[in-house]
């Protein structure tokens, strides 16, 4: 039969099995509310409407340097192929201008305009610093600053 008193595991192992704290929790529920207050449907639109907004910006401003591989019925992640390839310097020169991206070898980068907190306006300034760090991988020009 069970106690009607909680004896804590000593140390570390403690914390092993168990529920979340309330400390562990409050962000969650703060991550929740947000979303709710967004509304689901809403958050969907936005998300197909950034992912076209790059997909556009990038056959309009980087053609040949880039290719997006993402089909239209994607979440918000778009996977882009770097035609021009040296994918790793491409992703360093991304990492030293702000952006956050991962890769897949040999040559795909993948982007996540997350609706909740992306702008357009933050949409935009990836395709440029994409731009620029193409060309920085393809010259060797880097700006200064």
């Amino acid at each position: 039969m069970m106690e009607p008193t909680f004896v804590p595991q000593e140390g570390v192992r403690g914390f092993q099995l168990s529920n979340p704290s309330v400390f562990a929790l409050a962000p969650v529920v703060a991550s929740l509310t947000l979303f709710q207050e967004a509304g689901m449907p809403r958050l969907v639109r936005k998300s197909r409407s950034l992912g076209e907004y790059m997909a556009r910006l990038l056959s309009h401003f980087l053609p040949n340097e880039v290719a997006v591989l993402t089909p239209e019925a994607r979440g918000c992640q778009l996977s882009l192929r770097m035609n021009v390839g040296k994918l790793h310097a491409i992703h360093c020169s991304l990492q030293r201008l702000g952006v956050v991206c991962d890769t897949r070898e040999p040559d795909v980068l993948r982007v996540a305009p997350v609706p909740l907190y992306t702008r357009f306006v933050d949409v935009w300034d990836f395709v440029e610093r994409l731009g620029e760090a193409i060309r920085e991988a393809t010259t060797g020009y880097e700006r200064d600053g």
